[in-house]
């Protein structure tokens, strides 16, 4: 296969590996020698797993400041099922296997394999009653300026792992044709009740992004520090401004133990952002101006810690815009990812890719799952995020230039899934336990 060649780095072959996918790509990296490590994946144990599909913060790596590390490489899969109408028992029955065969497989962690499966509004469509106790709206505009394509597939199965080769195997178990995963017999595939529309990878983690600049997007330059979990150059996921797996998780109703989720693809055009910008203006639309003025940012922000200290700079926004001529991106944002009492809304687990939907040119950009109580909470902190009434007090902020990072991150797909408990991931009623 050509996008494995031997002449890729370590690091390289794997992230292609994932993003060709197959039972080809899981072969060559079996064979490479350099490409797995010795050590066997770890062996599942159904018992052992969480109801929460959710629940990953407990199984990751952490860095010294307790944020979370997300697994390195990730796939995520839209789903619609062959048949019309409300699934049958044989459906269902299909699914937990299929399912279950990754329970058994593969240790809830990132040495051997994350995964959740979740359900779009069109699937609760296929029911007669309507779904009940969440807030699960179908995707639409969050801006003015953005013509995204909504994702309306059925369903939405989201696989993540530090190991390319478990990745691959995992997914070969359920959309392939592989016959064993990590030693156990794969008793039913989802596609015997499913086709898969469409196929997306990622990765994320320090050197990651440096290794897959050469995409269209990114300067010839070659910017990208190598410290950098993303292609904008900083660290992100602050433990203390993320919220908590508790708190987006759905606390009452038939779904409780479950949360929302939206995904969103998000293009980047980043040669003015390297280009036109030195780190402190980098710093001013990403964080905020205070940021910048106070020099809290050193290189990717690891100095940050376990917070990036941005609820000191939400209440003068206006103020600094006017400043300073420019908003930071997460400024904006925070003023709505806040309850209050203080606690933050959304738990944000993003991840960098060179996928081009439909072709194969490398393409930077992102994909963008946030977990919430209701997806109004993520609606809310977009439209913050948006930044549409600063403009009006500073002219120098216009609706995409000055304002945050706007004018770099273009929208191109947006879809919204409910996370069921682990008890109803295959195929649930709207109201399961209430026999409909």
């Amino acid at each position: 296969m050509d996008a494995l060649d031997g002449s890729l780095s370590r690091r390289q072959f794997l992230k292609a590996a994932v993003a060709v996918g197959g039972a080809g790509a899981l072969s060559a990296c079996l064979d490479r020698g350099d490409a797995t490590p010795t050590d066997p994946v770890p062996a599942g144990d159904p018992s052992a797993r969480p109801d929460r599909q959710h629940a990953w913060r407990e199984y990751v790596r952490h860095d010294d400041s307790g944020n979370s590390l997300l697994p390195r490489h990730q796939v995520l899969l839209y789903l619609n099922f062959d048949a019309d109408g409300p699934p049958t028992a044989a459906d269902r029955e299909t699914v937990a296997a299929a399912l279950g065969t990754l329970d058994r497989a593969y240790e809830w962690s990132h040495e051997a394999l994350l995964f959740s499966v979740a359900y779009s509004p069109s699937y609760f469509d296929r029911f007669d009653a309507p779904l009940r106790g969440v807030d699960l709206p179908a995707p639409r505009r969050l801006s003015d300026f953005e013509e995204p394509t909504f994702d309306m597939q059925d369903a939405l199965v989201h696989l993540a792992s530090d190991r390319a080769d478990a990745l691959l195997e995992a997914e070969e178990a359920l959309v392939g044709d592989r016959e064993t995963a990590n030693g156990v017999t794969v008793e039913a595939k989802l596609t015997d009740v499913a086709t898969v529309d469409s196929r997306r990878t990622g990765f994320v983690g320090a050197g990651m992004p440096a290794d897959r600049q050469d995409a269209a997007g990114i300067p010839d330059s070659e910017p990208v520090p190598e410290e950098s979990p993303l292609f904008m150059g900083f660290v992100a996921g602050f433990v203390g401004n993320q919220a908590a797996e508790d708190y987006v998780t759905l606390d009452a109703g038939p779904f409780a133990g479950g949360t929302t989720k939206h995904v969103a693809n998000i293009r980047q055009r980043l040669a003015d952002w390297y280009g036109e910008q030195d780190h402190d203006e980098r710093v001013m639309e990403m964080f905020s101006p205070g940021h910048a003025e106070e020099d809290l940012v050193e290189g990717v922000g690891t100095n940050l810690g376990a917070d990036s200290g941005i609820d000191r700079f939400v209440d003068d926004v206006e103020e600094q815009a006017r400043e300073f001529g420019r908003v930071g991106h997460a400024q904006k944002a925070a003023r709505a990812n806040r309850d209050g009492e203080g606690n933050v809304r959304l738990l944000r687990r993003h991840f960098e890719s060179t996928d081009d939907i439909g072709s194969d040119q490398s393409v930077a950009s992102l994909h963008f799952p946030s977990l919430q109580r209701g997806i109004t909470a993520f609606e809310e902190v977009r439209e913050a995020m948006n930044g549409a009434d600063i403009p009006a007090t500073t002219p120098a902020v216009r609706q995409r230039v000055n304002n945050g990072i706007l004018e770099y991150i273009f929208v191109r797909r947006r879809g919204n899934f409910l996370v069921p408990p682990r008890p109803y991931r295959a195929l649930p009623t709207p109201r399961p336990g209430e026999g409909s």
